[in-house]
C-alpha cells in the first residue's frame, strides 16, 4: 500500500502477483510431491475484442503458476448443444481441475443452464447454484474471484472485520450478492444498495467499508464517504475524456482519496485480483478433487 494525501493506496496489482507467486510455489510443491498438475480449461465463444484479452491473459498467467492450460475457442455461432458436450467432457476430464466459461456468451446461448452445466467442483468462477448457495449458507464453496480478491484486500488492510459496518452498492449475482455474503460471514453488518436505494449517499457515508460494484463511472463522490473509511472500486468503466480513452471507476477517485482510510485505483486495485484469485481457485479444486490439504489464500498478507 502507498501513502497518499489523505487514504491510503491500496496496491492491488503488487498484492495480486504477491497471491500468483503463492499460488505458483504451492504448484510446485503439489507436482514435486503427488506428481499432480492443476488443469484451468477455458471456454470462449465468439470474438468479443474484450473476452479474448482476458482469456489471452488468463492462459499465460496460468502457464506462469506452473498450470495446464487448456484452451476451447468456438465460433459465435455454436450451438448451445455443441457447447454443452464440450463442458461435458471437461466434466470427465481428469486433467481438469477448473473450467471456466468466459461470459457473455452470444445471445441465442442460456448462460445460466451453461454454467449451472458445470461441475460445481471444477466451477472456479463461483457462479454455480450450488455453489452460490454452499456460500449463502456459510458452508466450503467456490467463491467468485473477484469477491474473493476484494476480501483478501480488505482482510491486508484492515485485519479483523468483525463488527464493522458494510455497504455494497450493486447488487449483482456476480459481485454485490456473493460480497455481501463473504462480509456476512466475517461478522460484518452489511447492507446491500443499489440504484433504486433511497438517500443512497446518505446510506454510503454509515459504512466503514464500502464496496462500489454499480457499474457506473464515478457515481460514488467524496461527500458520499465516511472519513477514514475503507473504499474497494470494483467498477472498471471505458470513458472518452479530454479526447482520450481511459478507465475509472464507480468512485470518484480524486474526490474520494482525501476522505477514505484506505481506496482502491482504478485501474491496478481490484482488476489484477481477479486473476490471481482464479489461480487460487484452481488450486483449490486440484487439492479437493485429490484428498490434499488445501491453501487458504482468502488470509491477509498476499
Amino acid at each position: 500500500m502507498a501513502a497518499r494525501n489523505g487514504g491510503t493506496i491500496i496496491d492491488g496489482k503488487a498484492f495480486a502477483s504477491g497471491v500468483r507467486g503463492r499460488v505458483a510455489s504451492a504448484v510446485a510443491g503439489l507436482e514435486a510431491a503427488h506428481g499432480v498438475v492443476p488443469g484451468l480449461a477455458v471456454v470462449l465463444v465468439g470474438e468479443d475484442p474484450a473476452s479474448q484479452v482476458y482469456v489471452r491473459n488468463k492462459g499465460i498467467q496460468t502457464r506462469e503458476a506452473g498450470m495446464a492450460s487448456f484452451e476451447h475457442k468456438l465460433p459465435a455461432e455454436t450451438a448451445q448443444a455443441e457447447l454443452m458436450a464440450l463442458i461435458a467432457r471437461l466434466n470427465a476430464d481428469p486433467a481438469v481441475h477448473g473450467i471456466l466459461v468466459q461470459l457473455p456468451l452470444p445471445r441465442h446461448m442460456d448462460a445460466e443452464a451453461v454454467i449451472n452445466a458445470i461441475d460445481p467442483k471444477k466451477d472456479v468462477d463461483g457462479f454455480h447454484v450450488l455453489n452460490v448457495g454452499l456460500l449463502g449458507t456459510g458452508q466450503k464453496a467456490m467463491v467468485p474471484c473477484t469477491p474473493l480478491g476484494c476480501l483478501m484486500l480488505l482482510r491486508d488492510t484492515l485485519g479483523d472485520l468483525s463488527g464493522l459496518n458494510a455497504v455494497v452498492v450493486g447488487r449483482s449475482n456476480i459481485v454485490g450478492k456473493p460480497m455481501a455474503q463473504l462480509l456476512l460471514n466475517e461478522s460484518c453488518t452489511v447492507t446491500i444498495a443499489h440504484s433504486r436505494t433511497r438517500d443512497l449517499a446518505g446510506l454510503c457515508r454509515t459504512a466503514d467499508i464500502l464496496v462500489a460494484a454499480v457499474g457506473r463511472p464515478r457515481m460514488i463522490r467524496g461527500d458520499w464517504i465516511k472519513p477514514g473509511a475503507t473504499v474497494i472500486d470494483v467498477g472498471i468503466n471505458r470513458i472518452e475524456e479530454a479526447g482520450r480513452s481511459r478507465l475509472v471507476g464507480d468512485v470518484d477517485f480524486d474526490s474520494a482519496a482525501p476522505v477514505a482510510g484506505a481506496i482502491t485505483p482504478v485501474p491496478g486495485g481490484v482488476g489484477p485480483m481477479t486473476i490471481a484469485c482464479l489461480l487460487a481457485n484452481t488450486l483449490t479444486a486440484c487439492c479437493r478433487a485429490n484428498g490434499l490439504p488445501e491453501p487458504d489464500f482468502a488470509e491477509a498478507g498476499g
